[in-house]
């Protein structure tokens, strides 16, 4: 085994450590949840314009083509 001194590990060396830790990933979060948000909006605004276009392209086929003629 190693014959290497071992170093007491400290509640306040054990709490930087973790809030360092968690420090990283909040930046990652905040990285990822902007482009995440832009993605999601444009997701959701395609799903609309094909919701409409699908809609109308419905209503069109449906429709009653009505002609009047006067004599």
């Amino acid at each position: 085994m190693n014959d290497t001194a071992h170093e007491d590990v400290s509640k306040d060396d054990l709490r930087a450590t973790l809030q360092s830790f968690q420090d990283g990933l909040r930046g990652q979060v905040e990285d990822r949840r902007s482009m995440l948000v832009t993605v999601g909006v444009v997701v959701a605004v395609s799903l609309v314009v094909v919701a409409y276009l699908l809609g109308r392209r419905g209503g069109r086929k449906r429709s009653t083509l009505v002609e009047l003629r006067r004599l």
